[in-house]
């Protein structure tokens, strides 16, 4: 079973590059986890133009949670290279400033550069498209729960940081501290991963949204497996 809070982060979306994107072969499990570098190349072009809509049924409004703090102090390394790896199947190079390549009418500056509120009053303004942004592809009503439980305000810049701290809420609610401390495995970890971020299969091979408007996972279980073995090899 997993754990409660993830089920406030389920309306994440998974989005691969642009659609016209080359395939390429590669085996993730052969990548240098100590160089964050490594993470700086294109994603396969394997998904659908519609892959943002799933599952946003399972979204019932804004937390009444605010000031909710990751503690990151601690396990940084860890938790930055876990991000490394969610940035590079959401968003590929384009990181912090993605938007969802289905979206037509694409915001007028850059998402690094733009406020919370001019995010808002883009999504307001292009109904009918899909919405997800930056590196971590939030959608809206996810953005929306996220901000609140952070206590932003309107004019806060949609910063690489302020988008790392709204991660870490998603990755709390998937059992993050959880699993540093033992109480849960590694493979249940990484089945709560699957369910908010769909470029992460589940242990059945597949992504947890696989065939919801194109959704398919970009590695395999037993790469994604040994990615994390690599990243928390020194958990205790």
């Amino acid at each position: 079973m997993i754990s409660k809070g993830v089920a406030t982060a389920l309306s994440l979306v998974a989005v691969f590059g642009a659609a016209e994107a080359k395939s390429e072969t590669f085996s993730i499990a052969s990548l240098n986890l100590t160089d964050l570098r490594a993470f700086d190349f294109p994603l396969s072009a394997i998904g659908s133009a519609g892959r943002i809509y799933i599952n946003t049924a399972m979204t019932e409004g804004a937390s009444k949670t605010r000031g909710r703090k990751f503690p990151t102090n601690t396990v940084t390394g860890n938790s930055a290279n876990l991000k490394h790896l969610i940035g590079w199947a959401e968003a590929g190079k384009a990181g912090y400033d993605a938007i969802q390549h289905g979206a037509l009418i694409r915001p007028a500056n850059r998402p690094t550069q733009m406020t919370i509120g001019e995010i808002y009053q883009w999504i307001a303004a292009t109904p009918g498209q899909p919405h997800a942004i930056g590196r971590y592809q939030f959608i809206p009503s996810t953005l929306k729960n996220l901000v609140h439980e952070l206590g932003l305000g309107r004019n806060t810049v949609f910063t690489s940081d302020v988008q790392d701290q709204l991660a870490d809420i998603l990755l709390e609610d998937a059992g993050f501290i959880a699993f540093q401390n033992g109480r849960i495995g590694r493979h249940q970890f990484m089945e709560n991963l699957a369910r908010i971020w769909a470029g992460f299969p589940t242990s059945t091979g597949r992504s947890y949204y696989h065939g919801h408007a194109g959704n398919r996972a970009v590695i395999t279980w037993n790469e994604f497996d040994t990615h994390m073995k690599k990243i928390f090899s020194r958990r205790k």
